[in-house]
């Protein structure tokens, strides 16, 4: 197949779980997460940057984390309701290829972003005197910097391998986006050697991380067991509990699609997988890492009684 040919001609995505019996009820409610996971993250965004009391590092990474998010589900979820509702179901080469590197792109900057905000409660909980030192404002840029230098220089290499694979036959992808084990699955090349490049990627980029976010929330368990404060270590212990089961779900379905070989598991699987990593989880992190904060519901309140007072003063005049 020559290269003309292989970029223009189109792919086929036959959608979020083609064989799913209730179609239309499926799409309505993952456009309904998709409405709390854009309207939750976009408030967080706001909130951070009009409150001065958030002007911290926790928020500012936090509100990175938000971005991404945001972006990460608009990558995928647009698409897919637009081809549903439209019966449209091609898309083109090129923006197969941009698709799978903006998933990757945003995927991998949460992985890593995920390891800063652990290591920075860490140093928070059990290092505290030096937190404005190791945690300063230009660390916490770097960190952002980082963090997309890494993200978009990996998925990049892990976006122009697939799609020079050559496929044979049919170019229907059973997904509802162009996602990378997909594309694989239509190559009638050996992958073997990707395979383990992809191996290999993957325990740099997320077994490695999700070993160092253990490793930081085992050692704040330990700290905040040592607690004389009930309350606090009370306190402190649940919101621990609630970011890791965030970040084990999110950290699990991507170990399981990326560092096992394509073949071992099925496209509804792989379909699974992405639902609760791309849509799921971007609905529940503003809400377990942030908006259960006294700080950002203060800033909440404070921001909804401006826009009331103004509201009030307008309808007096």
């Amino acid at each position: 197949m020559d290269l003309k040919n292989k970029t223009t001609a189109d792919f086929i995505l036959l959608g979020l779980f083609p064989s799913c019996r209730y179609p239309n009820l499926l799409i309505f409610l993952i456009l309904f997460i998709y409405t709390l996971a854009s309207a939750g993250n976009s408030i967080l965004i706001l909130l951070i940057w009009l409150d001065p009391r958030l002007h911290t590092p926790m928020y500012f990474l936090l509100s990175q984390l938000s971005l991404i998010d945001l972006a990460y589900i608009s990558s995928t979820v647009p698409k897919a309701a637009t081809n549903y509702f439209t019966g449209r179901q091609n898309i083109s080469f090129f923006a197969c290829a941009t698709q799978m590197f903006s998933f990757l792109t945003l995927g991998l900057a949460e992985c890593i972003l995920l390891t800063l905000m652990a290591y920075g409660r860490y140093v928070a909980v059990c290092n505290p005197l030096r937190y404005t030192i190791l945690m300063s404002p230009k660390v916490c840029l770097k960190m952002a910097a980082s963090t997309w230098i890494g993200a978009v220089g990996a998925a990049l290499v892990h976006t122009i391998y697939p799609m020079n694979f050559p496929i044979c036959g049919s170019r229907k992808i059973n997904h509802y986006f162009c996602e990378m084990p997909a594309i694989l699955r239509m190559s009638c090349v050996d992958t073997s050697v990707y395979e383990m490049v992809k191996f290999v990627s993957t325990i740099i980029f997320l077994l490695t991380p999700f070993t160092l976010i253990l490793t930081s929330y085992t050692l704040i368990f330990l700290t905040v067991l040592r607690m004389n404060s009930p309350k606090g270590r009370n306190k402190d212990l649940a919101t621990c509990s609630s970011h890791l089961t965030v970040v084990s779900l999110y950290f699990g379905q991507a170990i399981f699609i990326y560092m096992t070989p394509t073949s071992s598991h099925t496209p509804d699987q792989d379909q699974v997988g992405a639902v609760l990593g791309t849509i799921v989880t971007p609905m529940l992190n503003p809400l377990i890492y942030s908006l259960r904060n006294k700080e950002v519901v203060g800033a909440l309140q404070k921001c909804s009684g401006r826009c009331c007072n103004r509201d009030s003063a307008r309808s007096l005049q």
